[in-house]
């Protein structure tokens, strides 16, 4: 009999080890308690486990005890079984070579009298991942897939999915895929069942790509006997079950509608589920069964409105923002049939504030001509909230409701009521939406702009509301007494404005005024396009260089680019494609409705499936028959994307385009404009901005100068530098050179210091680059 541990023995506490000292003294414990059947082994080979379990927890490496703890692994402990397998689990990947060692005890455990055993032993033996011993895998799965335990059959029908990852050829002739099939569709036990069925999809899903006979089997779960057979036991089932039933359902075909009915009668109590996942789960077989049948699947959206809105009040905040995901979804589909419960999305205190911006995109979606005025009614009151993001949000869905053109009366009357608030960031955000109203509605012009001339653009500070304030002022000028004035004293200011958008819009404004009240607005106009020229911001160059050719070629010309005659903007561009919607609502109940994008967009490519990823939105093709058609309308995006971009979304796109260069410059197409347009600047923008090149001879550039101000005078042309010619094969012997390059004086003096070496030689050499040869001393360093 082996000696027991001594009660003396250094004993470490299990949540602080002490390393190697630890681990050897681990060893000794387990090697003295091996084979030992005193009374308390079972007790100290468990205290031992434990403490085996910390140190690896903790991260020491304790595989330097994987022979020990075999040995010690002849116990009818469960607890001492289950620690002794999870560690062998572990190092048995690290180690390979240490994992032979452990199929002894695990086979013999795979023919324990107790099942409880014998699958902690298959999921052990399936959980080594070592390529090696599949051989040893085979036997004791097919034994487990007809134990009289459906434990041990739970076990075996996952393990058979593990050994097809280790080795997809074991597993396809072992013909485990057909003893699945057959054991899914007679095992009593529902979680038997629903652990084949998730096996065989798994691995008729991977091997469907290299075999039409997979292919096939994939149809045959999607057949009417399986599907109903499923689903008449869906109510033995555990949830995780009940969700992978019915989401084979939702890809059923049925044959009539008596089937779709059928399988509607036989989830209609699913609805009522208090797990959130069944209840989408539900709501998608629903939705899928009844696309073709227009009338049934509106009554479809009638009947899940109660159960979803039940979900979302009921659950935690984070499963009533997936709810709600869900239904921002649904009611992007058909608003009109949520139209009458928008109370149910009123904003409560007690609301995380992503929930509360849901909240307030569904508001937004369902407002008509019935609900419009509690709706804004309720937004208003949002306005003054402490948290700043959920005002900006209330702000702007104020907006959108007016937009959709539901009691505009009202709504800009509540909208001008915001600028009296003494707050920055209502002012910027009214702003915004009121040039937005302007557009859509110039019939408010004269309202909005009484109130919009009384605001000072001092006291405006965020960009974007300084902005729309800048384009009311240049759109509006003639209405607005103090417009000139206002756009001088900014362009003033206009080092002080460092965003670029301002400088943009206060640009194009000035150029709006000028041509509405020349005489008031000359000066600021000279001095708009002297600051643009010189601005170091390439857009705000380009624009104003833009404008400054166009008066220069025609002002009548300038005008009509610069200040047309403008429609009313029937509808704004929506952010998403309706063929991206669909695709999100064909994967309803998955984290693409969370994120409202498709699968493709955040999934890596292996995990796409048959969809071609492309990074404009709006197109999806399927194989590589429409690459073409992908390409095509990739480089049409790209041209289009310019003009939708914002400002700052041109600036980072600039950026990365140019490697993070600043100096990089725009060449507009010269179909656009005219050749005197595009020719190369002219003295007075030589002057503004420091640069060369060819000049205008016209007089009537520098009348325009005089007109606004600049202040430029001729200057004569500097003679071009004489033409440099180099000869393309030169001959020179080394003693001629020596002597020619004697004579001639010192110009440059510089001493450069090498990390390892510098060689230098006097020889012939021709250039890399141009490929014309040379004589002269060259230096090269070689850093290692």
């Amino acid at each position: 009999m082996a000696p027991t541990v001594p009660s003396a023995a250094k004993s470490a506490s299990p949540s602080q080890p002490s390393g190697k000292s630890e681990v050897a003294d681990l060893k000794q414990q387990l090697r003295q308690l091996a084979g030992s059947r005193a009374p308390d082994a079972d007790d100290q080979r468990r205290d031992v486990f434990k403490r085996v379990i910390s140190c690896m927890t903790a991260g020491i490496d304790v595989s330097a005890a994987f022979g020990e703890m075999v040995l010690c692994s002849a116990t009818s402990d469960v607890v001492t079984k289950k620690m002794c397998y999870l560690y062998v689990g572990v190092h048995a990947r690290a180690h390979p070579d240490l994992a032979l060692l452990t199929i002894n005890f695990l086979q013999r455990d795979c023919r324990d009298q107790d099942p409880t055993i014998r699958g902690l032993a298959l999921r052990s033996l399936c959980s080594l991942r070592v390529r090696n011993l599949v051989e040893y895998l085979v036997t004791p799965l097919t034994t487990g897939l007809k134990d009289p335990s459906a434990y041990v059959r739970m076990i075996a029908a996952v393990g058979a999915a593990k050994l097809y990852h280790i080795s997809a050829t074991a597993c396809i002739d072992a013909d485990l895929p057909a003893s699945l099939k057959a054991l899914m569709l007679s095992d009593p036990d529902a979680q038997v069942v629903a652990n084949c069925l998730h096996s065989l999809q798994e691995i008729w899903t991977l091997e469907a790509a290299n075999s039409e006979a997979a292919a096939r089997e994939i149809e045959t779960l999607y057949s009417k006997p399986v599907v109903f057979y499923l689903l008449n036991k869906i109510k033995e089932f555990s949830e995780w079950a009940q969700c992978l039933v019915l989401e084979l359902a939702s890809k059923f075909l049925p044959s009539d509608n008596n089937e779709i009915f059928d399988i509607m009668n036989l989830l209609e109590d699913r609805l009522q589920h208090a797990n959130g996942a069944v209840v989408l789960s539900t709501i998608k077989v629903f939705l899928h069964l009844t696309m073709s049948m227009t009338d049934v699947h509106q009554q479809v959206y009638e009947r899940i409105k109660a159960p979803l809105l039940t979900l979302v009040g009921a659950g935690s905040p984070e499963q009533s923002y997936a709810v709600l995901c869900h239904l921002h979804l649904l009611v992007m589909r058909a608003p009109m049939l949520f139209s009458s419960d928008y109370k149910s999305f009123y904003c409560q205190f007690s609301d995380p504030s992503y929930v509360k911006k849901l909240k307030l995109e569904m508001l937004t979606a369902i407002a008509n001509e019935s609900n419009t005025y509690e709706i804004v009614t309720e937004l208003c009151e949002y306005a003054g909230n402490v948290d700043v993001p959920i005002a900006r949000e209330s702000i702007r869905a104020v907006g959108k409701i007016a937009l959709q053109q539901y009691d505009v009366n009202a709504i800009v009357d509540r909208l001008l009521q915001f600028l009296e608030m003494d707050k920055d960031f209502v002012t910027a955000e009214t702003l915004v939406l009121v040039k937005d109203l302007l557009r859509k509605y110039p019939q408010w012009s004269h309202d909005c702009i009484a109130v919009v001339g009384n605001i000072s653009s001092k006291n405006i500070q965020e960009p974007k509301g300084k902005a729309a304030l800048i384009w009311m002022l240049g759109e509006y000028s003639q209405d607005m007494h103090d417009a000139p004035y206002v756009l001088e004293s900014l362009v003033e200011n206009w080092d002080e404005e460092h965003s670029p958008e301002v400088r943009l819009h206060l640009l194009t404004a000035v150029m709006k005024c000028f041509f509405k009240r020349p005489p008031e607005t000359q000066k600021a106009l000279g001095a708009t396009l002297a600051a643009g020229l010189s601005d170091t911001h390439q857009d705000v160059h380009d624009r104003a260089l833009f404008y400054y050719r166009l008066l220069q070629y025609d002002p009548a010309v300038a005008e009509r680019v610069v200040n047309p005659p403008k429609q009313a903007v029937s509808v704004f561009a929506d952010t998403q494609s309706s063929e991206m919607k669909d695709r999100i609502f064909d994967e309803f109940n998955s984290l693409s409705v969370v994120y409202q994008k498709p699968s493709y967009m955040f999934t890596d490519k292996e995990h796409r499936g048959p969809f071609e990823y492309s990074e404009d939105l709006t197109n999806l093709t399927v194989g590589t028959e429409a690459q073409e058609n992908v390409i095509s309308a990739q480089r049409y995006q790209e041209n289009d994307n310019d003009l939708l971009l914002s400002t700052s979304d041109k600036e980072d796109n600039g950026t990365r385009a140019s490697n993070g260069s600043a100096t990089s410059t725009y060449n507009a197409p010269s179909d656009l404009i005219g050749s005197s347009l595009i020719s190369s600047q002219t003295p007075a923008e030589t002057s503004l901005i420091n640069t060369g090149g060819p000049t205008y001879s016209s007089q009537s550039n520098f009348s325009l100068d005089d007109l606004l101000g600049l202040g430029v005078t001729e200057t004569p042309t500097p003679p071009p530098p004489p033409a440099l010619t180099l000869n393309s094969k030169p001959v020179l012997d080394p003693g001629t050179f020596q002597r020619k390059w004697g004579q001639l004086a010192l110009a440059l003096t510089q001493v450069c210091y090498y990390l390892v070496f510098a060689h230098a030689f006097s020889d012939y050499q021709r250039c890399n680059i141009c490929h014309i040869g040379f004589s002269f001393p060259v230096f090269f360093s070689y850093d290692r």
